[in-house]
């Protein structure tokens, strides 16, 4: 599962993005190795190739939801942006189910 971290300009999500792979890494159901995460700036999302599976996106940008949402809709990849505690938290295990969460409702959509 390839999950993209936006935020201003991918620092704070970086650490996020630590926090999640350290839940993933203690988690007796979930295999690292199963998932690719990145942090990028918001600004690099149109670049972004290949098959994103969900994208999570920083409190601070939660303004640039229209400008994200011109990206990802058009490619069928569901967000969801993260709320202000657990972001400040740097809270992995809630981000991470905010991911997995957003990809799940995308499938059931399409079925």
């Amino acid at each position: 599962m390839r999950i993209v971290l936006c935020c201003a300009g991918g620092f704070s999500t970086t650490m996020m993005m630590e926090k999640m792979k350290d839940v993933i890494r203690a988690s007796k159901k979930l295999n690292i190795d199963d998932f690719e995460l990145e942090a990028i700036s918001a600004d690099l999302l149109a670049d972004e190739e290949g098959e994103i599976d969900a994208v999570l996106i920083g409190p601070q940008i939660a303004h640039r939801e229209e400008y994200i949402s011109s990206i990802l809709t058009p490619r069928g990849v569901p967000y969801a942006i993260m709320d202000k505690d657990t972001y400040g938290k740097m809270d992995g295990a809630t981000a991470l189910k905010m991911a997995l969460i957003a990809q799940r409702k995308a499938q059931k959509a399409k079925e």
